[in-house]
This record gives structure tokens, sequence and C-alpha cells, in this order.
């Protein structure tokens, strides 16, 4: 044993020697190429002299960084994110500063500005040594990741032996986007997870097949496929993980589609994937009018009172609550570990629970700090330099994507994905049970530049490389891991419904009311013909101007957009209005609503039918009459009208759900917000996200099934839990039921396959 601990030592002691040499070879480097720093005296040394100088700068600077460093990023943890990723410089420059001034030679001397250039470089080049020399050794690289992610954290008891459930969100990578995405090698760990050399390839012109996975057809629900898992071997993550590639391979994953509700995006999906309910959230953004306040599911304040109705109404604390972390995510799903989850962000006061607690861990590192920053500012001159090509190519369509916007999305697709995936390896090397967490960079960019844009390949590539990355650490952790990847919506494209028309749906829906508009919205066709339909339906032949129409600011209508999804809500009125008080009230709006030609339909209470749907040239049909492939739903698929129907039972339903047009043949939308990609509302691939799960746990559905709402990815993550003797979450009866469902779905599915493959 005493042998071990020295070799150990020996080990370490070499490799901090050798970054030494390489830190200070590189600051002798630097002081030869930039006049504004030196590491000698105004008269010349010796090089020896020099040498000594820049050897001690380099571990002045190292044990700076490494004492120092930490303490910084505590205290900058009250800073703002993205403040922090612009500090990261400074901080190091200063560092630099101190350690050539506290130089037992005195010889050393740098600019601020050089400072800040010398520091960036010796801490990538000190990482990019550490980590090549550390790599070579699977148990160094494993206590290394450890030690990063857990550091601070309280002393976590032994983990047991039975496999733990990893989930990895892809935010708004839709299953046609995945399945393209693989098919081009532009995601190859994917591929490989499901053998797409012979398995997704299409068979005598027919749909892709997955084998033992799932055939995707065009109009028709998934169908999984039989096949029977590998049994496991050992703790690696070929037990359930990915297998080594190699032609012939057998895929290890299976890739199920599903579908989402009418409120295609993360608010409602994360929640019923978490908590297990999506009940009255009608939209990503509505208002309340017993509340009087509008809900933004991204908001702390709103993200924790939808998660404490939803506890309240499935009876316990969600999909975490045993043993799990969550990250990066809206909610928290009841995990005791948790970073950077919004619905927390609003509990400053509560150290162990604050939102970005997970910083600490990761920046703590300067030598990561270093790095997400240097990525960070690559990423904002990537996006200018991306946003100033569209513009000079006249690329349609397009949005604007200046002010903020290339910080934002710097954001997300490095500093949010960096802290993200060093939290989840943290956590597969403490042996948790169950960790969820959310990467969002595709989303950001795809409503930006679009779902099928080269930025969004370009961001898949990324995300594909950090699976990688994920699956590499199961290798070291101290209980074998499933890997289980999935989206909450997708995406649809197309051009803004402003970009198309001339003016906004809320335009639209004060000219149908016969309130003022802008200028620019007076003037364009469906302005026109709004104003046309208010006059005629209140028998006015001429459009009157007086002094007299003052307009009582509380009676005006609040116009929301989710999306391609409108909500139209009157405040003054404190019930959900029917289409009788509407048409009474403003005899023109749902006429010119429902006939303009970028809506699609509109769902409104009605005092004969309880609700109706609403389409052009007069359609009008009771919910209970309501079907897929007919009438206003023609174009928006399976699935459609049991959503509609399911909305419109929502407490806070707004008083006119208005959904965009869809064209079925290019799967466009038009968005009522200013995104070239969007979802939240049905039309297109935003309503078919994907659930990409190891194939030694059960079928997510049987064959012939189709796996329909976020709560129904809920239960069938927690039968994946139980099959893994993991965390026991208690069951409301109703779950329970459900549960028991869906386990004999999946034991079905099994048995089948068993069937087959005898």
């Amino acid at each position: 044993m005493g042998g071990i601990w020295w070799r150990r030592i020996a080990s370490k002691v070499g490799r901090s020697v050798t970054v030494w040499a390489v830190s200070t070879l590189t600051m002798l480097v630097l002081a030869a190429l930039l006049p504004d720093f030196r590491v000698q005296s105004a008269d010349g040394d010796s090089a020896t002299r020099i040498a000594v100088t820049a050897a001690c700068g380099a571990g002045a600077f190292g044990i700076l960084s490494a004492v120092v460093w930490p303490l910084l990023v505590r205290l900058l943890l009250l800073v703002p994110a993205l403040v922090l990723g612009l500090l990261v410089f400074f901080l190091n420059g200063s560092l630099l500063l101190l350690a050539l001034r506290i130089n037992p030679s005195g010889h050393g001397e740098a600019a601020p500005e050089t400072a800040v250039i010398v520091a960036a470089v010796m801490s990538a080049v000190a990482s990019a040594t550490g980590g090549a020399l550390a790599v070579r050794d699977d148990e160094t690289y494993r206590r290394r990741l450890h030690r990063l992610a857990t550091r601070g954290r309280r002393a976590h008891p032994p983990c047991p032996t039975a496999p733990g459930l990893v989930c990895v969100q892809l935010d708004g990578v839709g299953h046609d986007v995945l399945t393209d995405a693989v098919r081009r090698g532009v995601m190859p760990t994917v591929a490989r997870w499901l053998d797409t050399a012979g398995a997704m390839a299409p068979t005598d012109g027919g749909p892709p097949v997955t084998d033992g996975g799932t055939r995707v057809t065009e109009d028709g629900p998934p169908v999984t496929d039989g096949g029977t898992p590998p049994t496991g071997q050992g703790r690696r993550p070929t037990d359930g993980g990915p297998a080594p590639a190699g032609h012939g391979a057998r895929p290890t994953h299976r890739l199920t589609r599903w579908r989402t509700d009418w409120s295609s995006q993360t608010g409602a999906s994360q929640l019923g994937i978490l908590h297990g309910s999506t009940f009255d959230v009608p939209a990503f953004r509505w208002y309340e009018k017993d509340r009087g306040e509008v809900m933004v599911s991204n908001r702390p304040t709103s993200a924790a009172e939808l998660q404490r109705r939803a506890i309240l109404r499935t009876g316990d604390d969600g999909l975490l609550a045993v043993d799990g972390a969550s990250r990066g995510n809206l909610f928290s799903g009841g995990a005791g570990e948790q970073a950077l989850v919004l619905s927390i962000a609003a509990r400053r006061r509560s150290p162990g629970n604050r939102s970005r607690a997970g910083y600490f861990a990761y920046f703590s590192d300067p030598a990561n700090a270093v790095r997400t920053a240097l990525s960070f500012v690559a990423e904002v001159a990537r996006e200018i330099g991306e946003s100033t090509r569209a513009r000079l190519r006249g690329q349609r369509p397009r949005v604007g994507r200046g002010g903020l916007y290339p910080v934002v999305r710097a954001f997300a697709t490095v500093v949010e994905r960096d802290v993200v995936v060093a939290a989840v390896m943290g956590d597969m090397l403490a042996g948790r049970t169950a960790v969820y967490a959310d990467l969002v960079a595709y989303d950001e960019v795809a409503h930006h530049s679009g779902p099928h844009s080269r930025d969004a390949e370009k961001v898949l590539r990324r995300l594909d490389r950090s699976l990688a990355l994920v699956e590499r650490v199961a290798e070291h952790a101290p209980r074998p891991y499933r890997l289980v990847v999935l989206s909450d919506h997708g995406q649809s494209p197309g051009e803004t419904f402003r970009a198309r028309y001339g003016l906004t749906l809320a335009d639209l829906v004060r000219a149908g009311c016969g309130l003022p508009v802008p200028r620019r919205a007076e003037r364009t066709r469906s302005g026109a013909e709004a104003r046309a339909a208010v006059r005629a339906a209140l028998r006015r032949p001429v459009e009157e101007r007086t002094g007299h129409d003052a307009v009582d600011r509380r009676s005006e209508p609040i116009v929301l957009a989710s999306g391609n999804l409108g909500l139209v809500s009157f405040p003054d009125v404190p019930h959900r209005m029917t289409k009788e008080e509407i048409d009474a009230r403003h005899p023109g709006l749902l006429t010119t609503l429902a006939n303009h030609p970028g809506i699609g339909f509109l769902l409104v209470r009605s005092e004969k039918h309880d609700g109706v749907v609403l389409g052009a040239y007069g359609a009008e049909i009771p919910l209970a009459e309501l079907t897929d492939g007919a009438g206003p739903l023609a174009r928006f698929g399976a699935g459609a009208a049991d959503a509609v129907r399911r909305t419109h039972s929502f407490p806070h339903t707004a008083d006119i759900m208005v959904n965009s047009a869809h064209d079925p043949a290019d799967g466009e939308v038009l968005a009522f917000e200013e995104q070239i990609g969007s979802h939240g509302g049905l039309g297109g691939a935003q309503s078919r996200p994907f659930l990409l799960s190891p194939r030694v746990l059960s079928a997510p559905v049987a064959d012939g099934e189709e796996l329909t709402g976020a709560e129904h990815v809920h239960r069938v993550l927690r039968r994946w839990l139980r099959e893994l003797d993991g965390p026991q979450v208690p069951l409301t009866p109703d779950a329970e039921a459900d549960a028991g469902a869906d386990a004999d779905a999946g034991a079905g599915a099994e048995a089948d396959a068993e069937e087959q493959a005898a």
C-alpha cells in the first residue's frame, strides 16, 4: 500500500515539475516576442539569471492561481455570469503582475494589457500540458475531474453498485434534425451508439430503420422494432452505454420519437419530464387573470411557482428526489444537488441552493476559466462574423442578431455548456444515482440562425463531443451508468409573421378590436382588411376618426407570443370569455383572425359547445367533434385534436388561443416572435422530439404505440430507475396505475423482442 502512495506522489511531483518547466519556457518565449513584457533588468542579465527569473515568475504565478483563484471565484459568484466571463482575463493578468512583483529577482515587468495576454497564454499552455500528462493515467484523470467538480461539496456516502441513470437533454434538437445529423456524419458519437453503418440506412426505398430501435415513418407514430439488449459486462459504459466503434457492432441505443403537447416548449416539457405534470401550462408565456400576472417559463419566480404547483398536483418532489442532481434546468426535479437551476435562482439567501453555485466548481480551476473565456470571446466574434455574412448575402429569412445577442449566444454555447458538462462529470464520479442536465446551445442558435443552418450544425458537432466526453468519464465512475439523451421539443423553420405581413399579431388584434395601431401596420394589407372587417361588423361604411374615441387602457387586450402560438386575453374580464362575449364586444375580431392567411386556427370557449375551433371561411367545429386530418386541423398531423382539447381544460388558457398557419410541404410555420426557428405551438418538427435510450433498458413503449407527452416520458424514466434499483420515488395512486401500465408495455416490448431473437 505504501508503495502505491509513493508512486502516486512521485507521479504528481513529476507532472507538476513538467508543467512548471513548460510554463517557464512559455514565459521566456513571450518575453522575446512581446515588447512590453520582460524577465530581465534594463541593463541585461545572463542567460542563467533570465532563466531563474522566468522560473520564479512561472512558479509564483502557478501558486497564486492555485491558492488565490478559488477565493476570487467564490467572491465573484455575486457577479452576473456574463460579466464573470469577461473578468477572467483581467483577474488572471492581475495575478501575473502580482507574481512578477513578488519575484525574488525583482527583474520581471509587464504592461497591464500585456499581462492579460501573457497570463491567458500561460494558463492555456499549462492546462494543455497538465491534461495531456494526466490523461495518460486513467486513475489520475478520474481523480482530477472528481476534484474539479466536487470541490467544497459535503462528503458523499459510499455509492451503491447498481447502475445509475444520466439524462442529457439537447434542448430544441428535434427527431428529424438528429437523424439527419447522424446520417451526414455530424454527430459520430450518436451514430456509433446507433451503429448507423447499416441500421440507419433506408432499405428498399423505405423509411430509415434502426435495428432494435425505431422505424421512422412519415405520417404514423414511430414503430419500435424488437431486439434483445446485450447483457452487461463489467462497469464500463458498454453495459448500457456506447459500444466500441466498428462495422457490424450491435447498436447499444434505440431511438424513439415522441410527441409534445400543444405547448411545445421547454417550460411545459421539462416540467412534465422532471415533475410529472404539464397541467395548466398553456404556453411559454401567458396571462393569469386571477393573479393579474404574466407568467414566463424562464423567469425565476414563474419557474418556482410552476414547480410548486406541479409538486402539489402530483404529491411528490420529482424524478430526482432521491440522490439526484439537476444541472442547467428550469426546474429542480426534487434533486438535492442543484446548479444553474432557474426555479431556485431567486432564493439567493440560501447558500446551499444558489443557482450559480455550480460556477465555483468549474471556475475555481484557472485553466478552465481561461479556456472558457477564450472560447467565449471566439464565439462572440464568430457570431458577429456569421451574422454579417448573412446580411451581406441577403439571406432570407433573417432576423436581427445585434445588440447583446452575440454575448447571450456565447454564454449558451460555451459557458453554460462547459459548466453543466463539468457538473455532470462530477456527479458521475461521485456516484450519484440520477442526473438530469440541459444543454441549451442548439436551441439558442437555431432560433436566430435557423434549425438547419450551418451555425446550428456546428453546435451539434460540439454537443456530440460533449456526449463523447461524458461517455469517457463514465469509464472511471465508481458505478456503471446508463446514458440517456433526449430533447424537450424540436424547432420548425419559417419566416416571422411580421416579416411576411408587415405587422405583428398584436397589431392585427388591435386592428380587429378597432383600436389604434402603428402607422406601419395601418398601411399593410392585413391592417386594412382588419379595419374593413371591423367597420362591416359595426355597420360603419366609413372609418371614423374623432377626438371622442378615447380608449380605456384597462380594456385593451394583452397579446403574448410563444413561438408560433399566440394568446389574447382581456384583463378587465375576470373569467375566460366565450365566443359569444367576444363577438358582442369586438364583432370583427374573431373573423379577422380566423380568415387571416397567416393563422391556422383559433381556440375559444363557447356557451353552446363548451369550446370551438375556428378556421377560415367560417369554419367552426365543436371540440367534441374535432378530429385530426379534417377541418382547420387538417395540416397539423396526428394528435393535434387531443392536444387542443387538453389545453382547453386548463384554468389559465387564454381567451383566444391563436396557432399560426403551417405548410406541411416544407414544415414551415410563422413565428409571432422574431425567430426563424421557432417552437411553442403545433406544426412541423417542433412537436417531434426524440428519446435515445440504452437497449439494456426496457423499450419506452410497446410495438405500435406512440410515446405521447412529457408526462409519459416522466413515467418511462421512473420505470427505468426502478429497473436499475434506483430511487423509488413515491407515487400517487393514479401515478402507480400509470407506472404499472408503462411497465406492462415495456415488458411486452421486451417479450416480443425475445421472441424475435429466438
